[in-house]
Formats: C-alpha cells, sequence, structure tokens
C-alpha cells in the first residue's frame, strides 16, 4: 500500500475585509518579525483571534478542508476563479501559514504557482537554476548533471545567461516549468500559470509530468483545462467556496462540475435598480448557459435583453463588447453586423441572442452592452462590464480562435413588447 506523503486536516485561511492586516502572510516575514518583536505578535495574535469571532470582518479563503495524498499520486484540484484553490496550493508550498488546522508532508516539494515564482529578477536563468536547486536542498554536482536538460527542455538556451527580469512571461514560465520538474522533487505541484504557455509547450508540460508521475513521485495539478486534468489525473478534488465539495475518480467529478448543481441551466444576471430619465434603457440582461455554472468552451451561448423605450426607433442597434481578464477589449458584435434591424416600440421591449458554439478560450470574460440609435448617431444607454463569465475547456483540441465559432450568431425575432 502506498504512504500517504501529503494529509491536511481542518485547514482553513481567513484574511480581514477592509482592514489592513500588519499581520504578514508569509512564513519567513512572520518568522522575522517573531524575532523583532515577540510580545506585539504575541498581543496581535490574541487581538487576531477574538476578530475571528466576528465573522462578518473576515474572508475564509479556505474553511475545513480535509484530504489525504498518497505517493506517486497524480491528483487534480478544479474549481471556479476565487474557489481556494490557489490558497491551498501556497499553504502547500509553505508559501502561506493557514490560520486554523495543519498539513504534515513527506518529501521534497517543487512548486510553480506563478509567473517567475522562486526566481530573482536580477539573477540569470543559469544563475536561477543553481539557486533554486540549492533551495531544494540538492548540491552543485547534483544540479550541473540536470543542467543541459533544464535548459534544453525550456527552450530559451540563447537567453540562459539573460537577467530573468527581461524575460516575457512565456520564457518565464518556460524555464520556472522546467526547473521545478527537473530538479527530482518527490512533491510536484503546479497551478494553472502554464496557461501563459502556447500549445505546444502545454503539451509538452504534459508529457513531462505523465513522466514524471510515472517515476513514483506526486503531482498536484490546478488547471481550468479539464481534457488535461483528464488525461493526466486519476483522482480530482473540487473545491468551491473554500471547501472540498467532491473528491473522486477524474470523470465523475468532472462530469459533476461541468453539468453543475442538479443540470440546471445557469442564468449571470443584470437588473437596474435605479431610476433615470434616459429616453432608452437596458432594464435587464441575463445571460444562459446549458452547461452548468461555467461556460464550456464550444457551447451556445445565450443572451435575454429588456430594452425600455419611451419613443418608437426602426433602427435601433445592441452592440456587445467582451473583455478578458485583464480588460482587453477582445471582440465587439452588432445586430447590424448581421444585417439584423431591431425596432423598439414605445414600453418594454424584449430581445434574445444566442452566440453559437463559442469558441472563448479559458478564463474570465466581462460582457459589456451598449444601446445605439441609427447606427451609431447616438448612445442611449451603455452597460460598462456589468456581467462576469468563466469559460473552461473540454476539448483540449485546437489553437487560439475568435470569439464566434463556426456556426456564427443568430438574433432572434422581437420576444414581446408592450
Amino acid at each position: 500500500m502506498s504512504k500517504t506523503v501529503i494529509h491536511v486536516e481542518h485547514l482553513s485561511k481567513a484574511y480581514r475585509i477592509g482592514v489592513e492586516d500588519k499581520k504578514s502572510d508569509t512564513l519567513a516575514a512572520a518568522f522575522w518579525q517573531s524575532i523583532k518583536a515577540p510580545i506585539r505578535n504575541f498581543r496581535n495574535l490574541k487581538n487576531l483571534r477574538r476578530t475571528d469571532r466576528d465573522e462578518e470582518s473576515l474572508f475564509w479563503a479556505l474553511k475545513d478542508v480535509n484530504f489525504e495524498v498518497k505517493e506517486g499520486e497524480v491528483l487534480g484540484i478544479i474549481g471556479h476563479n476565487g474557489a481556494g484553490k490557489s490558497t491551498l496550493l501556497k499553504i502547500l508550498s509553505r508559501i502561506t501559514e493557514p490560520s486554523e488546522g495543519r498539513i504534515t508532508i513527506h518529501g521534497r516539494v517543487s512548486s510553480l504557482l506563478e509567473v517567475g515564482t522562486g526566481f530573482h529578477p536580477d539573477l540569470t536563468g543559469r544563475e536561477n537554476i543553481y539557486m533554486n536547486g540549492t533551495i531544494l536542498g540538492m548540491r552543485k554536482k547534483e544540479i550541473d548533471q540536470k543542467l543541459d536538460e533544464i535548459i534544453a527542455f525550456s527552450g530559451i538556451s540563447r537567453h540562459i545567461d539573460t537577467p530573468v527580469k527581461r524575460y516575457s512571461s512565456g520564457m518565464t514560465v518556460r524555464l520556472a516549468f522546467s526547473v521545478a520538474a527537473h530538479l527530482e522533487p518527490e512533491i510536484l505541484i503546479i497551478d494553472e500559470v502554464l496557461a501563459v504557455g502556447d500549445m505546444e509547450f502545454q503539451k509538452k508540460c504534459l508529457g513531462k509530468m505523465k513522466d514524471v508521475s510515472g517515476q513514483g513521485r506526486t503531482v498536484l495539478f490546478v488547471s481550468h483545462n479539464m481534457a488535461a486534468v483528464a488525461s493526466l489525473c486519476s483522482r480530482v478534488i473540487w473545491v468551491a467556496k473554500g471547501q472540498v465539495v467532491a473528491d473522486g475518480h477524474t470523470n465523475k467529478i468532472i462530469a459533476d462540475y461541468v453539468k453543475g448543481s442538479v443540470g440546471e441551466s445557469t442564468t449571470t444576471q443584470w437588473r437596474n435598480s435605479t431610476l433615470t430619465d434616459k429616453v432608452v434603457y437596458f432594464n435587464e440582461v441575463k445571460l444562459f448557459s446549458q452547461t452548468g455554472d461555467v461556460i464550456s468552451m464550444g457551447s451556445d451561448i445565450k443572451i435575454e435583453f429588456t430594452v425600455f423605450s419611451k419613443i418608437e426607433l426602426k433602427t435601433f442597434q445592441i452592440g456587445i463588447k467582451v473583455f478578458d481578464n485583464n480588460f482587453n477589449l477582445i471582440a465587439t458584435l452588432y445586430n447590424s453586423d448581421y444585417n439584423i434591424q431591431l425596432v423598439l416600440k414605445p414600453g418594454v421591449n424584449s430581445f434574445n441572442i444566442k452566440i453559437l458554439s463559442n469558441n472563448l478560450l479559458p478564463g474570465d470574460y466581462y460582457f459589456s452592452f451598449i444601446g445605439l440609435y441609427n447606427y451609431g448617431a447616438e448612445v442611449y444607454d451603455f452597460l460598462d462590464k456589468v456581467i462576469k463569465v468563466e469559460i473552461i475547456i473540454a476539448d483540449v483540441t485546437g489553437n487560439g480562435v475568435p470569439l464566434l465559432g463556426d456556426r456564427g450568431l443568430v438574433w432572434f425575432n422581437l420576444v414581446s413588447s408592450k
């Protein structure tokens, strides 16, 4: 029977809301604070415990998490953004200290959690390889034996003697993964950071993680790429709102995750809650998906609009702007682009739109909506990033593609006007 290498027991992590928490979040800083001011830290700890009783002042990123990981197991961790996955990995990597509970780890841990994790920006790539190996407890001779293999896998040999601060995010991720995977850790922890790399390098990384697991080492893998999780992991933990809601066989947990609660459609909704004297304005916007509480890449997205108008307009336009998680505009759609005319009548008007076979890449997206007249001659209403959606991937094939799939966009006829 395989031995347990990671044991997590009643693990919780809390952050204060709206109050600057001067107590350091990292173990290293907490150590130095304890040396400089032990009495002050003791008083702060007492105060923190008193504050913990007031649940309204705390945000629990994790709450009473329990699980075990066996030696050689490949564990996938899935969940929506903000579910607590990255916080969990930071605690397991000893970057962040827990508020409650404990973890027991047997083995040397190598982590890749964020772009540039563990790298010193002023050191070259080569120097950072040696620094990381030393931190893992390896001797120089051991690192020398792995050096050429690490550089070759990363594919940045030409820049290996350049300071890391001059690397692009993709170059940094390439080197960071190569270092983490080749310095022979007993436990390898990988976060969604692999999404920064190109498709070819992601495939190389997945192959390397399979090789690592085949050597009897343990892998923890966080990703929104369900196909990658399914191909790599034999077991999956689903984290939601800081808690483990499901733990079991990969295919079943992924199916439940994609399907969502009871298989019902999800609705992301914006509703006007303020009085307005606008002549035309959006009263309500709803976004639907048939794939649960997240939207799968390739699925249809249905949007319902309720528009109030005091006048009749025969050339009304609805515009949709889509922004990525960094608020970069990636797509703009108008009904006029598809030779579809929308007519507004006085009162409440309802319209439907369906984006067929969406091909948004995995991640968070924000939707803005614009009400226009006469092809942009007048802007009546503008809702800026009022709806946020999360896209997951269910199929790993293909490269980056635009918003619209092969089947295009469908505007339905006027649903009602009253």
